[in-house]
């Protein structure tokens, strides 16, 4: 777990060694900002007591949390939202009833109990760093550098803010675009994917992975996703879902990645990914620090 927290604050180190003393924390471990010790707790704390040091569904739901949170924000419209500032936590009544936020108040209420146990750390944090934590239990997947300091929000984020997989591809990449994101930096962070699973597209059935390795961070969803659609795992006529190549298996394709996945825009990337794990694995790292300060 030390070597996965070293990683975590390895851009922090570097940035900022210059300016302060390595000092020691009360369980032995030593950084270079002693704001840094409560994360090693709340780490240990994460591990053993939601996600049990697996890639199972408590993981799959805060990446998925730590997503919504960060994705509240507008460049065209500042006061839309605050990003990843813990709003989800804050206002947990709020933008839980978001449209396409159905089943976070599922993370939500695993992640509360630390908010208040570890009181010193700020709700933004705890699920950006939650999230980073989770996806170290999952093969294949980059270790995420994380940066401690964001305020707490003070009011939630507006509603439609979150891209749906029954948007259009213009609707996704413009949204993503006010958010930050380039196309084919949308397409990295579909790597998530690879270890997603959907709840609510399907009301009939729980947990339907996108692809047959649903516990491993791999280049599988890419493969999978251009592969022809036959049927569907459950019932038909789902809002956001296309036709899946392996219906047999339980695996449930969201129209929104089969439309990405086709987009002249954005395919050639998404085929790039096919079996290139490194450079599928390092496109996600860089993408999803978009936003942060050099």
């Amino acid at each position: 777990m030390f070597k996965s927290l070293t990683a975590l604050f390895a851009f922090a180190t570097n940035v900022y060694a210059a300016n302060f003393k390595r000092v020691t924390c009360p369980d032995g471990n030593m950084v270079i900002d002693v704001a840094c010790c409560d994360f090693f707790a709340l780490m240990g704390d994460l591990q053993n007591n939601l996600f049990d040091n697996q890639c199972g569904e408590d993981v799959h739901e805060v990446l998925r949390l730590a997503y919504v949170d960060a994705i509240g924000f507008s460049l065209e419209n500042p006061s839309a939202g605050g990003g990843a500032d813990g709003s989800v936590l804050i206002f947990p009544d709020v933008e839980s009833e978001f449209n396409g936020n159905e089943g976070i108040g599922d993370s939500i209420d695993a992640l509360l109990p630390f908010l208040s146990a570890h009181n010193t750390i700020s709700a933004g944090d705890l699920v950006q760093f939650a999230g980073a934590v989770g996806l170290t239990n999952c093969p294949g997947a980059p270790q995420i550098q994380f940066l401690a300091g964001r305020p707490n929000a003070t009011a939630p984020a507006s509603d439609g803010l979150v891209p749906q997989p029954q948007d259009s591809v213009d609707s996704i990449l413009a949204r993503f675009a006010d958010a930050g994101f380039s196309p084919d930096e949308v397409i990295a962070l579909l790597a998530a994917h690879s270890i997603g699973r959907a709840d609510n597209i399907d009301p009939t059935i729980n947990a339907a992975p996108f692809d047959t390795t649903p516990f491993t961070f791999d280049t599988q969803i890419f493969l999978e996703v251009l592969l022809k659609g036959v049927g569907v795992p459950g019932t038909s006529g789902n809002l956001g879902e296309a036709l899946s190549p392996l219906p047999a298996a339980g695996e449930l394709r969201l129209q929104s990645d089969f439309a990405l996945a086709r987009d002249p825009r954005t395919a050639c990337t998404w085929q790039g990914f096919i079996n290139q794990q490194q450079a599928m694995s390092d496109a996600f790292a860089v993408a999803i620090t978009v936003g942060r300060p050099p």
